[in-house]
């Protein structure tokens, strides 16, 4: 009875008798009220379409107040107000006192506020065997969101339109990208279920290389079988390489409040990962992140990639304090340390406005007026090249400036994009700055560069003796090459869909390539020199 929820109860009103009167647009405006309240559009009651505009509002335009409801999907204990969660009590943290204490206690006033600080030092006890578990490009399409701002829907075929993620179908080329194997819009067709009512291209055609139930089912395959793993080595943290949500991050423009969370960023954490990465082992593991090209916009620069780093405060397990930050862990039991800097490597796709369209952060695919400013990004597109450029360039400054103050054991460093980017500079790092070993994804396969197998004349390889890896197989787009295990032809690596798990100690790093599912692929070990 709140008089300010009189434009709640009218849209409620109107929904319930006028609203769902008008079939053709009730189906378009309410499709998705199944899946948030249990009952569907044609039967909803009043009070069925109060808990859908609660909880999921239609259009992701909230006009109500905190609800007074049972949400399904979300929670309720984080509906909306105003288009932003309800915020729920930060996770208790060592330190923050009545929001005093380090950067965990409280987000930034800016998403680049914290860029360059450490989040507080990590310690894991035990004799044990520790293990740390590393994974990229793993979320898929949130196929339940409703799109705002313009926006499209992200489910793009049929099937798609559901709860939990969908596969994002690319096109698949030959291993030196020169000759076009499977269009996406050739392949949207083998992730038709039924097939898709276009004009042309009515079936799955076999250059696309799709394996039903393996390419369709990426990233929840990879998931079990993380799963499956964490159960047995119980992985301390997780190590993320980006592209956390495909096609462009967090379907909300740049500029949301830190101590804020929108709809849409909260609908599609819920939907693509707190949803998926659990069980004994996984669940409460920290993921120490990074922002991949995606997560900035993929084609764009002004998607909600700042949502990404407040989601930090939100969560007792999401770490992206900044786009670029460092953690300190110990193993004080084993007597040794690590410290992993986490760097955004996303200037190699700032590209002038003209150029690729359709992988260009700074590219034409901008809306007009694009600008990130309020939260520290861009402020157009025609300075969004040079303004990546400088940032790399800070970055790089940032992490020459660090390794040498290191005193731990270990040196990581992870970024989004594959080895053999900037090539020259990790091979600097390596060599007078001691960093022992690089984690990427960015391309979407597993591919792990052990130094000792270097061919000789394979200068694109050749990092100056560091070990190097790509976990770009995290399943939320499909892989570079069809898995299927008898046609390798045009493989990069070793695999396609998986995840690294890693053994960690004083003398060595043993790394372990994880098919989907759960077969060891490649192994390698990591000593000092």
């Amino acid at each position: 009875d709140d008089p300010k929820n009189a434009p709640c109860r009218q849209a409620v009103a109107w929904a319930a008798v006028g609203g769902k009167a008008d079939a053709g647009k009730a189906q378009e405006y309410f499709g998705e009220m199944k899946s948030v309240t249990g009952v569907d559009w044609p039967d909803g009651t009043e009070a069925d379409f109060q808990r859908l505009y609660f909880c999921g509002p239609p259009g992701g335009k909230a006009q109500c107040g905190l609800p007074p409801c049972t949400c399904s999907d979300p929670p309720c204990g984080t509906c909306y107000a105003d288009g932003f969660a309800a915020p729920p009590p930060l996770p208790p943290r060592p330190g923050c006192t009545n929001g005093t204490g380090g950067i965990q206690c409280k987000p930034p006033s800016t998403a680049l506020g914290y860029k360059g600080m450490a989040w507080p030092s990590m310690s894991f006890s035990g004799k044990k065997e520790m293990h740390i578990f590393a994974i990229g490009d793993w979320g898929g399409l949130d196929g339940s969101h409703q799109p705002t701002e313009g926006r499209t829907s992200l489910s793009i075929y049929n099937g798609g339109k559901k709860k939990g993620p969908s596969v994002f179908p690319r096109d698949r080329k030959n291993k030196d990208t020169t000759v076009l194997l499977c269009h996406h819009f050739t392949f949207l067709q083998c992730y038709c279920d039924p097939p898709c009512p276009t004009a042309i291209n009515h079936e799955c055609k076999p250059g696309c290389g799709f394996v039903k139930g393996v390419d369709d089912r990426a990233q929840i395959l990879v998931a079990k079988s993380m799963e499956a793993r964490a159960a047995k080595s119980h992985p301390d943290y997780i190590l993320n390489v980006g592209d956390n949500f495909y096609w462009g991050g967090i379907e909300k423009n740049c500029g949301t409040p830190m101590d804020k969370l929108s709809f849409q960023a909260h609908h599609q954490f819920t939907q693509i990962y707190e949803g998926v990465y659990n069980g004994p082992g996984l669940s409460g593991k920290p993921w120490l992140s990074v922002l991949g090209n995606h997560d900035w916009g993929g084609r764009v620069f002004n998607n909600g990639w700042d949502q990404q780093i407040s989601y930090t405060w939100y969560s007792d397990r999401w770490i992206l304090p900044a786009p670029y930050w460092s953690q300190h862990v110990e193993y004080p039991d084993q007597g040794f340390s690590v410290d992993i800097y986490m760097i955004d490597s996303n200037a190699m796709d700032a590209m002038d406005p003209s150029a690729s369209p359709s992988h260009n952060l700074c590219g034409p695919i901008n809306p007009a007026g694009a600008d990130c400013s309020v939260a520290g990004g861009p402020s157009s597109a025609g300075t969004c090249k040079s303004w990546f450029k400088s940032f790399w360039a800070e970055n790089q400054m940032w992490l020459e400036a660090e390794l040498p103050k290191s005193k731990a054991d270990w040196q990581i460093v992870v970024t989004h994009f594959n080895c053999g980017h900037e090539q020259a500079w990790y091979k600097k790092l390596h060599q007078n700055f001691g960093l022992d070993l690089l984690v990427t994804g960015h391309r979407h396969d597993q591919e792990l560069w052990d130094p000792k197998e270097l061919r000789a004349g394979d200068t694109d390889r050749d990092l100056g003796g560091l070990m190097c890896f790509v976990t770009g197989g995290g399943g939320g787009i499909s892989s570079e090459a069809t898995p299927n295990p008898a046609d390798k032809h045009d493989w990069f690596g070793e695999g396609q869909y998986g995840f690294f798990d890693l053994t960690i100690s004083k003398s060595k790093i043993f790394l372990q390539s994880i098919n989907y599912d759960g077969t060891v692929l490649k192994e390698a070990t990591l000593t000092h020199a």
